[in-house]
């Protein structure tokens, strides 16, 4: 017979893997994948909306650009004040007209700067910015000392320079 010693191996049965059974039950099925290239609706109106808003607010965030009409008007006030200022400074403190001319000189920079501060395309330019900070120092000194006060030498020489840098930016057009 054959030796009794000989050991048994165990086989594995070569079975299939195991797949699940389904059962029915009340979940829904799954969804099919979306789509790349299609738009849902929701997707569409949001993007529709968004581009709406973006457009009508550009409206706003802009600057409207000056008129030709516009820029020629502030170069003639703008030049009008310059002279105004600069005249004034030039006058000697024995001059029994200071006291008008300052006063002439408050009534134009006030109504230069009620006119073009407002003006938002005005805002950025180097001559608009210039005038405003002399016609600020002229004006906070003769609010503080008088209409008959010189004013002092480094503070005239500062207002007279930005007031040369405004000219040379207004015949450039900033």
């Amino acid at each position: 017979m054959a030796s009794a010693s000989a050991t048994a191996t165990l086989l594995k049965p070569n079975l299939p893997p195991h797949k699940p059974t389904i059962i029915a039950s009340s979940v829904s099925p799954p969804l099919p994948p979306p789509r790349r290239n299609h738009l849902r609706r929701r997707d569409f109106l949001s993007l529709a909306a968004t581009s709406t808003l973006l457009t009508q607010s550009i409206q706003f965030l802009a600057p409207a650009p000056a008129s030709a009409a516009e820029d020629e008007e502030y170069i003639k006030d703008t030049s009008a004040v310059i002279s105004k200022v600069r005249s004034t400074l030039s006058m000697q403190k024995t001059d029994p007209n200071v006291a008008d001319a300052v006063a002439e000189l408050r009534e134009a920079s006030n109504s230069w700067v009620a006119k073009y501060r407002k003006e938002k395309a005005l805002l950025g330019k180097a001559s608009f910015r210039d005038i405003y900070s002399a016609l600020n120092a002229v004006s906070g000194h003769y609010v503080s000392f008088g209409p008959t006060a010189p004013i002092p030498a480094k503070r005239k020489a500062r207002i007279l320079e930005e007031m040369e840098t405004a000219e040379k930016a207004l015949t450039r057009g900033r």
